[in-house]
């Protein structure tokens, strides 16, 4: 629900991880939506020689594999849903990358050992690519929402919000109900149950996840961010919610990254 027409990336910014290739540590980087390869002259030369065969590099064979990925969503249900989720993961494909809490709902997400490999060698690179990543599965699929993918999108934005709301309004992460919200507007999000504690019921479009979500925006101060209305890096504009059920207003955010690209936004 953005005032422009801008991609979903518009408000990330740049981010790095060093990687061992060829016996030295070179540099991957995403920015403007887009993997890079600073530390080679010609990269796309390589990514094209390594899809013919070629010689196995590092961080061109992380590239190719980011490439492959960019639309697969397990990556959306497999990823961490914030910053409290601890994912060991290794650039060789080992570790966990369960995000904790999800595993009943994830059967039609199991992997072969080589699609897992490589998905753990993405969540290797660390927060900022995953989530950079849950941006570009998101906004692959929240154009055309099918009878396939809605439980998956479902269960990613549910996780994401449950997430948030436990520092937004201190919600009981299992008591966080999500549907997607399909048509205009940004949706609803409101408590079940009047002068009690209850579920906290939310309506969101998959572009949340990526416009909002994937660029550190979904808690600004005290509020709950719903949408983007005009989004940019540092500066954008978007919707917030002080409270459940409360009419959102308008904000204008300014934001910092850190050097691993990690973005924090004040109003």
């Amino acid at each position: 629900m953005s005032g422009r027409d801008e991609p979903w990336f518009a408000s990330a910014p740049p981010c790095s991880a060093p990687v061992p290739c060829e016996g030295q540590a070179h540099t991957l980087r995403w920015q403007a939506g887009s993997i890079t390869l600073p530390s080679h002259q010609d990269s796309e030369a390589e990514l094209v020689l390594s899809a013919l065969g070629g010689q196995k590099v590092g961080c061109v064979e992380l590239a190719r594999a980011w490439q492959r990925h960019a639309a697969d969503l397990s990556m959306l249900v497999i990823g961490a849903r914030g910053p409290d989720d601890q994912i060991t993961a290794t650039l060789d494909g080992g570790g966990e990358a369960l995000a904790p809490g999800l595993g009943p709902r994830l059967a039609s997400s199991r992997q072969t050992p080589d699609r897992e490999t490589e998905i753990m060698s993405l969540l290797a690179l660390g927060p900022q690519f995953g989530a950079r990543l849950t941006g570009h599965v998101a906004a692959a699929h929240g154009c055309r929402v099918t009878a396939e993918s809605r439980p998956l999108l479902t269960v990613a934005v549910e996780a994401r919000l449950a997430a948030v709301a436990v520092k937004w309004v201190g919600a009981d992460p299992d008591r966080v109900r999500a549907s997607l919200h399909d048509g205009a507007g940004w949706g609803s999000v409101e408590l079940a149950g009047a002068g009690q504690p209850g579920d906290l019921r939310a309506r969101l479009p998959v572009t949340w996840l990526a416009e909002v979500w994937a660029c550190g925006l979904a808690l600004v101060g005290q509020s709950l961010v719903v949408a983007v209305t005009v989004p940019g890096w540092p500066r954008a504009r978007v919707l917030a919610l002080r409270a459940p059920g409360a009419e959102p207003v308008e904000l204008a955010v300014q934001g910092s990254a850190s050097a691993d690209g990690t973005p924090r936004w004040e109003t």
